[in-house]
């Protein structure tokens, strides 16, 4: 059953511009360090640490209730299998959250889509709550 919905746009420019102001302190405060060497060899790498900000934004979203309050970015990680298909691991605050949301007897599926198209990235989060075994 879906327990959770939450979607993200955001602006690759913007991304860009706190790179360019604030380099390695931005990446370091935002992004992990899987993310960041996922994104770094990339040509045109603000897109997809774009993609990723907005990644985290729509797991927050998907993930938050009444009182929530926000979120660690460290806590949301964003990584890609081989394929390229997007995935998310959740640590921390994040994780508790998770649990604390889920209906006793189930386990937890976050599914991710991710998109851009300049000078836009897009994701979309779906928070799944399936029956344990």
């Amino acid at each position: 059953m879906i327990i959770g919905i939450g979607t993200d746009l955001c602006d690759i420019r913007r991304i860009e511009n706190s790179i360019e102001k604030f380099g390695d302190r931005f990446k370091t405060k935002i992004f992990t360090k899987r993310e960041r060497d996922y994104c770094e060899p990339k040509s045109g790498n603000a897109a997809y640490y774009a993609k990723r900000f907005a990644a985290k934004e729509a797991v927050a979203k998907a993930l938050a209730g009444a009182r929530t309050g926000s979120l660690s970015w460290q806590d949301v990680e964003v990584l890609n299998d081989p394929s390229g298909r997007p995935s998310v691991v959740l640590h921390r605050g994040a994780l508790k959250r998770l649990n604390a949301r889920l209906p006793e007897g189930h386990s937890g599926e976050i599914h991710l889509s991710l998109t851009d198209d300049w000078p836009y990235a897009q994701a979309f989060a779906i928070l799944e709550a399936r029956k344990s075994d």
